[in-house]
């Protein structure tokens, strides 16, 4: 090594100017920051001599970051725009888990895996995100639309996730797998998102108002990314994840009006973790192991793509949206995110299998987060081909099935 950082001033020190230089050379080059911040981690990290940042201490900072892009997420939904999604992006994000886990699962036992290792990749293909998806979206322009519908499945894929999570901690030690557990880890959930809900209304946009009154943007600020840490400390002593915690807050706090200002005022800071963020991904990265398995990578990263766009863009279809954005939904939605590292750890008790199943989902994670960017911009081209030669017949009963659900829809949601 021809540097090691000590502490966390040289941590930071590395990082930053390692990623900053990364980021010119992406914006000289035209490509996105995202690219360079990978590039950038696997420069400071353990796995490529040279230069030397402490993953620990970094992967530390960068929780900062996944909680300040998901409560900037929340700001953007109040609840009441909230409620009118999460029935239609619920059912997108459980076709889509139900069917990336089941592929998934084929392709491990295909390749040789044992059932539980194919089942873990099942699930560790199976969850987009949030966190790259906001990061792209800074970056390149997509349609109200599809950034709603986009935001909406992801957070309930995150849901979806938690729950998760729980089946395969119990299946790991050995516990029996139940309808009725299942019932009660999503009762519990609920429940607290419920009462968190509830009283963050009753509190948090009064206080948010308050503060607003003094016009000290300083104030508004600190008060605002003290909510934000503090329900994301309230979600994680639940048992539960920090984004839970931090997109609520987001949310709570855009229903005091002052959403549009807070977020203009988090968004240095939001660069600035988000940016290290990504760095850590990168860190993650062992060139040397993945070499090793890199017909796996290639395969799982083709399925993550492949098999995403396809089953948002036909669950969208479900949902009665158009074929144009719902496959634009699908060519962002193509990627994993740190869910799948958390989903990757659960119940690998050998050292190598854990290295083994981590690795590849860092690797998957990493070369989606590279593609995103790319996707959403070929996603227009893509869904204009595919106007373009859709049947006939098939437009026609698609846009009868669109106006059925929407008649239908019109009495429940009657504010729009």
């Amino acid at each position: 090594m021809l540097f090691v950082t000590q502490n966390f001033l040289e941590d930071m020190a590395l990082v930053m100017c390692v990623a900053a230089l990364a980021a010119v050379i992406c914006q000289l080059l035209r490509q996105p920051l995202v690219v360079g911040y990978l590039i950038a981690g696997m420069v400071v990290g353990p796995h490529v001599p040279g230069v030397y940042a402490n993953t620990e201490r970094v992967q530390l900072v960068s929780e900062l970051g996944v909680t300040l892009l998901v409560f900037s997420i929340g700001l953007e939904f109040k609840f009441r725009r909230l409620m009118r999604l999460a029935p239609t992006a619920g059912l997108v994000a459980l076709i889509q888990v139900a069917s990336m886990i089941w592929l998934g699962y084929l392709v491990g036992r295909l390749m040789g895996w044992t059932p539980w290792e194919s089942l873990l990749t099942g699930a560790m293909v199976s969850i987009s995100g949030a966190v790259i998806v906001a990061k792209a979206f800074e970056e390149v322009r997509v349609d109200s639309r599809v950034r709603e519908l986009v935001f909406g499945v992801v957070l309930c894929e995150d849901v979806v996730a938690i729950l998760l999570l729980a089946v395969l901690i119990t299946m790991a030690n050995g516990g029996a797998l139940s309808l009725q557990a299942l019932s009660i880890n999503a009762g519990l959930l609920s429940s607290f998102i419920i009462v968190l809900i509830a009283i963050g209304l009753i509190t948090v946009p009064y206080v948010v108002r308050g503060v607003a009154r003094f016009k000290r943007p300083e104030t508004l600020l600190i008060t605002s990314l003290g909510l934000c840490f503090a329900f994301a400390m309230i979600a994680e002593r639940a048992g539960y994840t920090v984004a839970l915690g931090a997109f609520l807050a987001g949310s709570l706090v855009a229903e005091s009006g002052q959403g549009a200002e807070v977020e203009k005022l988090i968004e240095p800071v939001r660069h600035i973790f988000g940016a290290i963020f990504f760095v850590s991904v990168g860190m993650l990265i062992d060139p040397q192991l993945l070499a090793r398995h890199w017909p796996a990578l290639a395969v799982l990263s083709a399925v993550v793509v492949a098999g995403k766009i396809i089953s948002v863009s036909l669950a969208s279809m479900v949902i009665g949206e158009r074929p144009n954005t719902a496959v634009k939904t699908g060519f962002v939605m193509a990627q994993i995110g740190v869910f799948s590292f958390l989903i990757a750890e659960v119940g690998t008790g050998g050292a190598a299998t854990r290295s083994f199943l981590y690795s590849l989902a860092v690797g998957v994670s990493a070369i989606t987060a590279f593609l995103c960017p790319f996707l959403i911009r070929a996603s227009n081209p893509a869904a204009d081909w595919i106007d373009r030669h859709l049947p006939m017949p098939v437009q026609s009963a698609l846009c009868q099935y669109g106006g059925w659900l929407d008649r239908i829809r019109k009495p429940l949601n009657p504010e729009d």
